[in-house]
């Protein structure tokens, strides 16, 4: 029987998911083992975030491969998704307030939506171009990741910073 929130004509899946006492993710699959602090991985986390899942064990194989997110009932979603976002936490730069110098390695001021914060653009190669040169993923030199969804919804400012370093 397929659930309400189900994709009609997508099969249950067969495996359960659940949180523990600690806070971790456990999978168990149908023939009843569980596995504690399993950890859903995207395929695609950047061209297809919605399509190809897969959640893996602590020893790193893979235990289970799910189609698309939305073929899950909407409690083993929201869990997944919970899980997901506090891994693949992307701040969205909003505007450029100042950059040091237009030769790497730079600092940037910027705003983003949890706030305002100085990060270091080691080279120009860690501003990703991403879907038609609109959207970007910059690394800043400390690993961290901040997303500009949208260059052209930019203020005026920011996009004459940006362009000197695209």
């Amino acid at each position: 029987m397929t659930s309400p929130s189900q994709t009609p004509g997508t099969p249950p899946p067969s495996f359960t998911l659940s949180r523990n006492a600690h806070g971790r993710l456990v999978l168990t699959l149908a023939d009843g083992v569980p596995h504690v602090g399993a950890l859903p991985v995207r395929a695609f986390p950047i061209t297809a975030p919605s399509d190809g899942l897969s959640l893996f064990g602590t020893d790193g194989h893979e235990l289970v491969w799910i189609d698309r997110l939305d073929q899950l009932p909407a409690a083993q979603r929201t869990l997944i998704e919970e899980e997901l976002a506090a891994r693949e936490f992307v701040p969205t730069i909003e505007r450029l307030v100042h950059v040091s110098s237009f030769a790497t390695p730079s600092t940037w001021t910027v705003q983003t939506n949890r706030g305002q914060v100085d990060l270091v653009l080691k080279a120009e190669e860690d501003i990703r171009k991403l879907e038609g040169r609109t959207r970007l993923l910059i690394t800043a030199s400390d690993g961290m990741q901040y997303s500009v969804p949208n260059v052209g919804a930019m203020d005026k400012h920011s996009r004459r910073l940006l362009g000197r370093f695209l």
